[in-house]
């Protein structure tokens, strides 16, 4: 037995429970994840893309739109040599399996280290409402590619924006059923004022975020 099951296990013995659930009890729990009920919350009448692109910008990323995932390493190389980058980068296996070869750019299918300047990740979901990036880890999603590069470039299939927040947790819920062991949203760069009240981009992780939507 695990550590965490063993203090599941005392916690189900302290409120007279088994030692493991019952099948009524995973019923109970699957049926209210398939139920989960919305509150209240404002309308949201708008455009799915429009409204991502809009709040990337007000969140201090960059954004550029291709036709298709085959037009991401040219947009990719172009990004880079606009921002006098380094044609070197990270990625995850679904990014870096994509053909690089006429780009110019050197991708690596790797989490990142602390001394790679660019990291290239997809995304679970989007959300329109806030511009904001879900991301899960996992063996092929490594969290540290959009965490330790000064640049992260977030590659965003249109077709995986969601409204907002109560939507990404419910296609999250109908699509995992189980959550990985870390979920990370990215709204911006990093920042932080808590030092004298003065902003400052890239505290906690990469200081330009650069989010490329594939809209087929």
């Amino acid at each position: 037995m695990s550590a965490r099951d063993n203090i599941l296990a005392r916690i189900r013995s302290a409120r007279g429970a088994g030692a493991a659930p019952a099948p009524s009890e995973r019923t109970a729990i699957d049926a209210r994840i398939d139920q989960h009920p919305v509150g209240t919350r404002p309308a949201m009448h708008w455009e799915l893309l429009p409204r991502f692109r809009e709040q990337c910008v007000r969140m201090s990323s960059t954004v550029d739109q291709v036709a298709s995932m085959r037009d991401v390493p040219a947009a990719v190389a172009r990004f880079l040599v606009e921002q006098r980058l380094p044609m070197r980068a990270v990625a995850w296996p679904s990014i870096a399996q994509l053909d690089w070869s006429g780009s110019g750019v050197i991708v690596e299918e790797r989490p990142a280290r602390a001394d790679d300047l660019v990291g290239i990740t997809g995304v679970h979901l989007a959300l329109a409402e806030t511009g904001t990036l879900m991301l899960l880890s996992g063996p092929d999603t490594a969290a540290v590619t959009s965490l330790l590069p000064e640049t992260h470039i977030a590659v965003v299939p249109a077709a995986r924006i969601v409204l907002a927040m109560e939507e990404a947790w419910a296609l999250t819920r109908q699509e995992l059923r189980e959550l990985p062991r870390a979920v990370n949203f990215i709204s911006g760069p990093s920042r932080t004022a808590d030092i004298e009240g003065q902003l400052q981009i890239g505290a906690h992780g990469p200081f330009r975020v650069h989010v490329i939507v594939a809209t087929a």
